[in-house]
Formats: C-alpha cells, sequence, structure tokens
C-alpha cells in the first residue's frame, strides 16, 4: 500500500553538482538513471512533481571568474547549462519509462518549449513531471532562486532543496568537527546567521511566500519518497 504524501505537489531543486558525482565535470550516467528511477517512483505515487536542476557541473559564475567574463556572459553561459542538464535529465526519464516535459526560461525551442507558467500548471495538473531549465532567464539570479520563483507560481506545497548533506549546518560540517546541525530554523534566522544554503533572494521569496524548504541528502537511497511523506530527515526551514 502506498505510504501517504505529505506534500502533493512539490519543486524539486538539485544541484548540478549532484550529476557529476565524484567525476571533476559533466554528467554520471548512472547517478543520472538512479535519479530517474527515484523520481519515477514518486510520480507513482501521484505526487505532482517540478525539477529544477543546476549548472554548476558544467558552468558557473563563480566558478570561472579568473577568466575575467563579463557577469552576463557568463551567466548566461551558466544558464545554457542548465539547459543540457534539464535535456540529458528530460531524456533519462523519459527511457524508465515516466511522462515528463522540459521547458525553459531561456528561450531556446529546438530543445524545449519556452516556460509558460499556465501550460506547465497544466502539466503538473496532468501528473506529468516538470523540468525547468534556464533559471530564472536573467543574469545575477542562482537557480535556488529560480526554483522558489518556479514553486512559488506552481503553488508547490515544499521547495525540496536536494543536497550532499543531511542538514543544514551553522558552518561546513567538512571543514568543521564542531558543526552543529538544525532539524528546523527560520528562513529570518538562515538571513541572519548568513547561512550558505541559499542565497538571500532565494530565502526572501520563501519567506514572503510562505513556502516551506527541506533540505536533505539525495545521495540516500529512498530520501526523496521519505521527504515527501512527511518522515523525519534534514532541515526543514520555514
Amino acid at each position: 500500500m502506498p505510504k501517504k504524501l505529505k506534500y502533493k505537489r512539490v519543486l524539486l531543486k538539485i544541484s548540478g553538482e549532484v550529476f557529476k558525482g565524484d567525476l571533476g565535470y559533466g554528467i554520471d550516467g548512472d547517478i543520472l538513471l538512479n535519479l530517474a528511477k527515484d523520481v519515477k517512483k514518486l510520480q507513482k505515487t501521484g505526487c505532482e512533481i517540478g525539477i529544477v536542476i543546476g549548472g554548476g557541473n558544467i558552468w558557473r559564475y563563480r566558478d570561472f571568474k579568473h577568466l575575467t567574463l563579463d557577469r552576463v556572459t557568463s551567466d548566461t553561459m551558466g544558464m545554457m547549462a542548465t539547459v543540457m542538464n534539464a535535456l540529458a535529465f528530460e531524456s533519462i526519464v523519459k527511457s524508465v519509462g515516466a511522462e515528463v516535459r522540459a521547458v525553459s526560461s531561456f528561450p531556446c525551442e529546438k530543445a524545449m518549449e519556452n516556460y509558460l507558467p499556465k501550460r506547465s500548471g497544466h502539466h503538473m495538473d496532468q501528473k506529468r513531471i516538470v523540468i525547468f531549465a534556464g533559471g530564472t532567464g536573467s543574469p545575477f539570479f542562482t537557480t535556488d532562486s529560480a526554483a522558489a520563483l518556479r514553486a512559488l507560481e506552481m503553488n508547490c506545497d515544499v521547495l525540496l532543496k536536494a543536497t550532499k548533506v543531511d542538514y543544514v549546518y551553522d558552518k561546513d560540517p567538512m571543514k568543521y568537527r564542531n558543526a552543529k546541525k538544525f532539524t528546523k530554523i527560520s528562513y529570518q534566522e538562515v538571513i541572519e546567521r548568513g547561512l550558505g544554503i541559499m542565497d538571500l533572494t532565494c530565502a526572501s521569496l520563501c519567506k514572503a511566500g510562505g513556502l516551506p524548504m527541506l533540505v536533505f541528502n539525495i545521495n540516500k537511497k529512498g530520501n526523496i519518497e521519505k521527504a515527501v511523506t512527511g518522515s523525519k530527515i534534514g532541515t526543514i526551514i520555514t
């Protein structure tokens, strides 16, 4: 018997770094396939799923500052990187038999349809997985901010931020053994403490829109399903 969903409509934010796994650059096919299977399993529960994927495995402004490209050019390249990731994930999700549509706020009609809120909302109503590419469509914004925007526009119940760590910490747990974990925290405290889990625009959008965020480790098998069924994992931010 399927588990009861705590969140019926979700926006899953996946970092581009998750896609590359242990590779220095690009996409790890095994990770992509495992994620696709997890998302298909979630779709079968009746959950309505939107996905925003970052581009950090291919291109990200802060990683290439040494090239002295202007910010608009570099961010545009980053938006194109998210389109590449979305195309790859759409293809692999289709291959496992799930219904999916990739849409982009950065126009590239030959690759996927342009993002239109009403059309994308209809796709989600029809239980299709919708992959939102192109960030916000504008430079100077992160894909975390794009995820907050899409979650609010699609009337999602929660923003699921998939990361490589189990919780939000007060400092990097990879560097500091005494890092304090939070199981629950407010957006206001995230902002005041300057925690690096998201940028200020994302935090402000979620706070103003009353959108909760669950930060969890996507690399642990079954965690996506646990997240939507309300199991005690990760950090809930409200």
